[in-house]
């Protein structure tokens, strides 16, 4: 688990109550109940009636992910990838069979199990391209919910503001109110703000980089298995997939 996430909102939270205390405040006074089932509320709502019934589950998802789901490290399958070229150029394709049952990625596995079948290469890539497509629009969906809730959320405050103002103007007979009740009507706005900058902008943001990492890793996949089923040479094997890997990924000998 990659806990960034995690501390990165409850970090902001926190110089935020830390700030608003410093300036004399009471952070209780912000914990106003029909401003936050307005703003979040309301901003989940029109977010949902976006999209689809399976948006919104790939939403759930993609949240559930950005916050326990670890970064996938783009390299960590290099070595898997060179140790099965070594074994299948000395022993062949089908002896790659018995070690499928080591290879903990689907990904990895789907391929080698093509690789094995005897599929032809450019059908092995064309599927395991449209695999990688399909990944990554699931990934796009995803953070684009939670991007779109961080549009609407700012606005939907304005909304539970203005109606405050409302219930001001009705209570303007009752002067020693009025303090109270437009203090109020501000805290949905500031929900609104708070609640797109610290947590749905955040986590679509997240979402997006995770699946830009495993989508980076899926390729190197992809060149490893086609490498496979030419025959390559391990060592080539390696230069080559330590040459698509990010700089501070590579082995120092092939920096």
């Amino acid at each position: 688990m990659d806990p960034i996430t995690i501390i990165g909102v409850i970090g902001a939270l926190a110089f935020i109550v830390a700030g608003n205390m410093m300036e004399g405040g009471n952070p209780m006074s912000l914990m106003l109940l029909p401003p936050i089932l307005i703003v979040v509320g309301g901003t989940i709502m029109v977010s949902l009636a976006g999209g689809t019934l399976g948006d919104a589950k790939l939403a759930v998802r993609g949240m559930v992910h950005a916050f326990t789901g670890s970064a996938p490290k783009v390299s960590a399958v290099v070595p898997t990838l060179v140790s099965l070229a070594d074994k299948a150029r000395r022993e062949g394709l089908l002896a790659l069979e018995d070690a499928l049952t080591d290879v903990d990625d689907p990904f990895l596995a789907k391929g080698l199990t093509l690789a094995i079948d005897g599929t032809d290469p450019e059908e092995v890539r064309d599927i395991l391209e449209a695999e990688v497509a399909a990944a990554k629009a699931d990934t796009r969906q995803a953070a684009r919910f939670f991007n779109q809730a961080g549009s609407y959320a700012p606005t939907i405050g304005i909304v539970g503001t203005v109606m405050g103002l409302v219930h001001v103007l009705e209570n303007l007979a009752q002067p020693e109110e009025l303090g109270h009740l437009i203090a109020g009507a501000f805290v949905a706005t500031l929900w609104g703000v708070m609640s797109a900058n610290v947590f749905f902008l955040p986590v679509g943001a997240r979402i997006t980089r995770l699946g830009e990492l495993r989508a980076a890793q899926m390729d190197i996949v992809i060149e490893g298995v086609a490498a496979l089923q030419a025959g390559s040479n391990p060592r080539v094997v390696a230069q080559r997939l330590q040459s698509l890997l990010p700089p501070d990924q590579r082995e120092p000998e092939a920096a």
